[in-house]
């Protein structure tokens, strides 16, 4: 088994490495001067089952195509099998028509790298479970459920008076997850979007008067809806507000939302490398999902079940 690292995540690419006590695989990933994609696959690959570890986060089309390049590198040298482990699955949100005559990108993205001669495909909180169906070779989508139940367990003294908070409707199903983790009630805010990335807290179901709250989602991008939540949540009687988010896009003016609102804390995952800005940044604090990732890796090289890891 070998690892190979793109450019969008080093850092997490080199804790997977250090979990598994495996060096990375040499090779170059570089740019032209004219910004193409240069790859070099610097050691033998020639039977090998190769993980490819590179995130689709900003800027999401240079990082996709580095990605299609190192499969089609991997490929053109031998490589036996080849797994595009992609932490953050980008283009997720288009998962579906939403009216006339727009994509399904996150579909068009799942047959590139079927294409490129990705044989197996390992992600996290994919945005919706039915992506997994886009793609025509097997592809293992680890929860984070386990990693953010174990870290609220060493946060918080009791965890009897928590009450989880799906941000929307369609995060029911994650936040009941995290929620019988934890032995927790669930509540959930109804959301209605008025555009891309616009959205107005319509009513909240469930009592949060007097109780500390913990808001469970994938993705925090433009963080508008998940400050507006939490706001919304306060002024319906919550003592306090926290935020557990497994991909912190955290774009444009995400950083000063959060940092301004009345969330007592974010917490994300390693899956997108933090900015320096994100990295020191009071409210935001980061866990790691390398052993979970290099846990997935190793049960698939050695034809182990993944599955049992959420057991």
């Amino acid at each position: 088994m070998k690892l190979l690292a793109g450019n969008s995540n080093r850092t997490l690419a080199e804790a997977v490495a250090s979990h598994l006590d495996l060096p990375l695989t040499r090779a170059q990933v570089k740019r032209f001067s004219d910004n193409e994609i240069f790859v070099a696959i610097e050691e033998n690959v020639r039977g090998e089952d190769i993980f490819v570890i590179q995130s689709t986060s900003y800027p999401a089309n240079d990082n996709l195509m580095e990605l299609l390049i190192c499969i089609d590198a991997l490929k053109r040298a031998s490589a036996r099998r080849i797994t595009a482990v992609m932490p953050y699955f980008g283009y997720a949100r288009q998962d579906r028509k939403t009216g006339g005559r727009t994509p399904i990108s996150a579909k068009l993205v799942a047959n590139l790298i079927t294409r490129a001669g990705a044989d197996r495909v390992l992600t996290m909180d994919l945005h919706s479970g039915q992506i997994q169906g886009f793609f025509d070779i097997p592809t293992d989508n680890l929860v984070s459920a386990p990693l953010m139940a174990g870290d609220i367990k060493r946060h918080y003294e009791k965890t009897e008076d928590l009450l989880i908070v799906s941000p929307d409707v369609g995060g029911v199903v994650r936040a009941l997850a995290l929620a019988s983790r934890l032995n927790a009630e669930l509540a959930i805010v109804d959301k209605r979007r008025s555009g891309p990335g616009k959205s107005e807290v319509a009513n909240i179901i469930g009592d949060v008067e007097g109780r500390r709250l913990i808001l469970f989602d994938d993705i925090v991008d433009s963080a508008g809806t998940l400050c507006n939540a939490a706001q919304s949540l306060i002024d319906a009687g919550a003592v306090e507000v926290s935020a557990y988010v497994t991909h912190g896009v955290l774009s444009g003016a995400a950083y000063d939302r959060v940092q301004n609102s009345v969330l007592k804390e974010l917490v994300i995952t390693d899956s997108i490398e933090a900015t320096t800005q994100v990295a020191g940044a009071s409210k935001i604090r980061m866990v790691s999902c390398a052993a979970l990732i290099g846990e997935a890796v190793r049960r698939i090289a050695n034809e182990e079940s993944v599955s049992k890891l959420f057991d």
